[in-house]
This record gives structure tokens, C-alpha cells and sequence, in this order.
């Protein structure tokens, strides 16, 4: 998903639509309409509405697309208070092998026909973002247990 379409589908996502996060984010609900109308070229979003509306949905989607599409991965950091323990690493380490399941049966179903389409190389991409975030948070994790 590309960072216009993640925009569109956080807003009309929300409860209510632009209706209800429109007046919550200090833009109204037409106008916000049209800032994420992928269809629109005359309206766009601010950063600081952007960062707004992330705060007020708590849907971050618009900066995973951005970072996607630059090559980088999002991973949410581990509060600072909270108390990392075995389970918990346990719990990432069994994430990231569902992750590198779906990132092996993605290839393996694209590749049955003896070529992968722009549509299948398009999901091989977002299960390998997914696995390679599962291996960061593992990482962080990790790190929380230091000292």
C-alpha cells in the first residue's frame, strides 16, 4: 500500500469516517475528504495534520507506507518501563516464524507458475517487510533484557 492510499484508508477506516475525525484533527470533514482522495491533486495533507490524525487514530499505516516505499521498516520501540522478560522474547521469537511461514508460502505460491507477476512480487515485498520487522522486534526485545 502506498502512502496516499494508507491516508485514504485511515481516515475512511475510522469510526464515523472524515465526519467524525475531521472536527478532532482541526480539518473539516470535506476538506479532509479531499486531502485523502487519492483521485484529488489540488488538496493535500500537512506533516503536522498527517502526525494529528496518527495521534488522534492511533493507525500508523501512513508512516509504514512511507517507509516502505523508501526501503526502511517501522518497528514500534519497547516502552522504556516496560519489563522485558523470557516470555516475551518467546512470544516475538514464535511472531517471526509465523512471519517466515507466510514469507516462504508467499514464494513458494508465486513461483508454482514459473513466474511472478508485478501483483505477486507486491505481497513477497510486504510479507518480507513483515518477517524482517518481526526479527527487529525480537532485537529490541533483546536489548530491553540488557543490564
Amino acid at each position: 500500500m502506498n502512502s496516499i492510499d494508507a491516508a485514504h484508508a485511515t481516515v475512511h477506516d475510522y469510526p464515523g469516517g472524515s465526519e467524525s475525525l475531521g472536527p478532532r484533527v482541526g480539518i473539516s470533514p470535506a476538506v479532509l475528504r479531499n486531502k485523502v482522495n487519492p483521485n484529488n491533486d489540488t488538496h493535500h495533507l500537512t506533516l503536522a495534520e498527517t502526525d494529528r490524525i496518527m495521534s488522534m487514530t492511533g493507525d500508523f499505516r501512513i508512516l509504514q507506507a512511507l517507509a516502505h516505499q523508501h526501503g526502511y521498516l517501522v518497528v514500534k520501540a519497547p516502552s522504556s518501563n516496560a519489563a522485558e522478560c523470557d516470555m516475551s522474547v518467546f512470544e516475538k521469537y514464535a511472531g517471526m516464524g509465523v512471519a517466515n511461514g507466510t514469507f516462504s508460502q508467499t514464494i513458494y505460491t508465486s513461483l508454482a507458475d514459473g513466474g511472478i507477476s508485478t501483483e505477486e512480487m507486491a505481497q513477497i515485498e510486504a510479507a518480507g517487510m513483515e518477517f524482517m520487522t518481526k526479527i527487529v522486534e525480537i532485537k529490541q526485545r533483546l536489548r530491553g533484557m540488557v543490564g
